[in-house]
């Protein structure tokens, strides 16, 4: 999965298409992401331990990577990531549209 904790992300389809979050989990066996703020859904709770009144609570649930993402910084656009060798001789991942490398 090239997604990681942290990415700033762009949702591409979908309801909420068009808005932005940050990347809070990943679910590489699923090909997931979890982002904040995105494809929030409500849940509903029996009373018990952790919430004795019960009721309906907002869940975010995961979004497919497909279905995201990336923002390079310097267009603001959505893009794709590729992975390139640094100096170092280190495998970094780089946008796709600008080339540069991925902080």
């Amino acid at each position: 999965m090239r997604l990681r904790k942290g990415d700033e992300v762009m949702l591409l389809a979908g309801k909420n298409k068009g808005k932005t979050g940050k990347v809070i989990a990943t679910h590489p066996r699923l090909n997931k992401v979890t982002v904040e703020g995105l494809n929030i859904v409500k849940k509903h709770i029996k009373p018990n331990k952790q919430y004795p009144q019960g009721g309906i609570i907002p869940i975010t649930k995961p979004i497919d990577v497909s279905k995201v993402g990336i923002i390079d910084p310097s267009s603001k656009k959505p893009t794709r990531i590729g992975y390139k060798f640094n100096a170092k001789n280190e495998k970094v991942r780089v946008y796709k549209s600008s080339g540069k490398e991925i902080k």
